[in-house]
């Protein structure tokens, strides 16, 4: 069969002068988007996240997989203008650094995306809220946005001040990453607590060779 078979057949159907979508691959690549996709405590204020951009980054929910296709959880869209005060002073950031306080004043995300589940949480719900965030996070980084996934904050205080139907589960916070994240390859049995030293937020990062079995 001659390499321009296909193109040929498409000459044939749909005629030599019909517009021909040529797909050619792009910049970021699933491993540009990963290691682009770091945890973020402080945000650039200039950098207004808006409610359109969040839906587009739930968006992602509509096309990634859901164990057994129960397609449970449900997102509150949270901006400046709609009730961010009431979830920043109600989540944790940087738990393994206490004495820093983060985040720093003025660097305070100011969208965030929580997350909820219809029924109650079992390991399928975890499971679908694990692909969720992760591929929630991943399109932001494609949108040039930044994010961190939060599970240490006062889900009663969150529920009533956004006046959610469902107790949440996770916070995603979203915005324009202000800080300078470096992975540190580390072996498994070295210290995983991230630091900071010299301005830099260092993560370590078990190397493929100890995950391996």
């Amino acid at each position: 069969m001659a390499d321009n078979y296909l193109e040929n057949r498409y000459d044939a159907i749909f005629g030599a002068s019909s517009k021909k979508v040529i797909l050619k691959s792009g910049n970021k690549s699933i491993d540009v988007l990963l290691r682009r996709n770091r945890s973020f405590r402080g945000y650039k204020k200039e950098q207004i996240v808006t409610e359109s951009q969040l839906k587009k980054i739930v968006a992602v929910n509509t096309c990634i997989p859901s164990a057994r296709n129960q397609q449970v959880l449900r997102f509150k869209l949270v901006t400046k203008d709609t009730g961010a005060e009431h979830v920043l002073k109600n989540i944790v950031l940087g738990g393994a650094l206490p004495e820093l306080h983060l985040p720093f004043a003025g660097t305070e995300p100011e969208a965030f995306i929580v997350v909820c589940s219809v029924i109650a949480e079992t390991r399928m719900v975890s499971i679908d809220m694990g692909i969720s965030v992760q591929s929630m996070l991943l399109k932001a980084v494609d949108m040039g946005l930044n994010g961190i996934i939060i599970g240490a904050f006062n889900k009663t205080a969150v529920m009533q001040a956004l006046q959610l139907p469902y107790e949440p589960a996770l916070i995603v916070a979203i915005g324009k990453g202000n800080e300078n994240i470096q992975c540190v390859p580390i072996h498994s049995h070295e210290n995983h607590n991230y630091y900071r030293q010299d301005n830099v937020h260092y993560v370590p990062k078990v190397m493929v060779e100890d995950l391996i079995l």
